[in-house]
């Protein structure tokens, strides 16, 4: 298994010749707190687009069918609707799929479209709790309460609620009766959205917010490739372009991380693989062959193959450690960008990753 844990790679000493910037905590406090009543004056239904279209699936469709629908529509996730209950109960998402794929694959050497076609998204959930331990005394399911929004939830609470459940988006939706039936789906609300929001009013007064002008190697902020001479509690990991596909979604889950970088001998960027990827599998019924003879490389084409070039370019950006957080912070609110690679100069030798929870940690503190 072809897998950089990081350890050969360690930023050396003389890259982090910048002078370090002074930082009063009285300014990243102050900074904190202006943020903090910005969202609070803010709500959720000023992150609903002028047009679109949310996608929602029925808890009884095949697994199999799920996985084409995200795959066409080009989404990570999309929220289940029971009919029988009338009302939304979670959300699926590639994760699932991954999970899906490593399970099915431990009982076999291939997996059979059989399998997915017999086996619903209802079922799998159930399924799924049981693997996790998520049973009552009686041994039974316990059914999880979908983690959602109301329109008029102020941003500073949907943002919690993201960072604190570790999901990547949450449903926003809204009902005209006391006991929250007949729901409607408004909207899947972001980190990404919300940044967006506070990139538009803050760029236009960055005085204001000190912290906005640190470069970000001055900031515990993200993950970072260990300098030398430096241990690390958590290896930071990154994957050649052979490494197999099952390796690649073992240490995805194992890592509890949501992408990792391809780099090259180097260690210089080549790609990234996140767990949105997977849905590219549903081409061609990828995940019908044997996934430890597939490459990330090959695995990352198929989606490449039927994405348009500004998505393809979304897909892996990059930043400097000089780069102000300010800087950083627009980057991440463009749409499908939820990760900057942190890159050497030049070189393009990977330094580390930060992604959107790691800003919206550091600035709610």
């Amino acid at each position: 298994m072809e897998v950089d844990t990081g350890l050969t790679h360690r930023i050396s000493a003389v890259t982090l010749n910048q002078a370090m910037p002074r930082i009063l905590e009285e300014d990243v406090q102050a900074s904190r707190h202006q943020i903090s009543v910005f969202l609070a004056a803010h709500t959720a239904y000023e992150l609903l687009p002028e047009s679109g279209k949310v996608v929602a699936l029925d808890v009884d469709l095949p697994v199999k069918q799920a996985f084409h629908i995200l795959a066409e529509q080009g989404i990570p996730m999309a929220p289940l609707w029971d009919f029988y209950k009338g009302k939304f109960v979670g959300v699926i998402s590639a994760s699932d799929f991954i999970l899906i794929l490593r399970e099915l694959g431990n009982h076999g050497s291939n997996l059979t479209e059989e399998e997915l076609e017999t086996h619903t998204i209802s079922a799998w959930k159930e399924g799924k709790a049981y693997m996790n331990g998520q049973v009552d005394g009686h041994g039974r399911p316990i059914p999880r309460h979908l983690i959602s929004a109301g329109p008029h939830d102020n941003l500073k609470d949907v943002a919690l609620k993201i960072l604190q459940n570790g999901v990547a988006i949450i449903p926003v939706i809204h009902s005209s009766s006391e006991d929250g039936s007949f729901p409607q789906l408004l909207h899947l609300a972001a980190l990404s959205g919300i940044l967006k929001c506070m990139c538009k009013y803050f760029k236009h007064c960055p005085g204001s917010l000190p912290i906005l002008q640190l470069p970000i190697y001055a900031i515990h902020l993200g993950t970072w490739v260990p300098r030398i001479g430096e241990s690390s509690s958590r290896p930071f990991a990154m994957l050649r372009p052979t490494t197999s596909l099952i390796s690649a979604l073992n240490l995805l889950v194992q890592a509890q991380v949501s992408s990792i970088p391809i780099v090259d001998d180097n260690d210089s960027l080549l790609d990234i693989y996140c767990r949105s990827d997977i849905t590219a599998l549903a081409k061609g019924r990828a995940y019908t062959h044997n996934l430890n003879e597939m490459t990330v490389y090959q695995a990352l084409q198929l989606g490449q193959d039927s994405s348009s070039p500004y998505e393809r370019s979304q897909r892996c950006q990059m930043c400097l450690r000089t780069d102000a957080l300010l800087k950083v912070m627009e980057q991440l609110a463009n749409p499908g960008v939820r990760r900057l690679v942190i890159v050497e100069a030049g070189s393009n030798r990977v330094e580390g990753i930060i992604s959107l929870t790691d800003v919206f940690r550091f600035l709610l503190g």
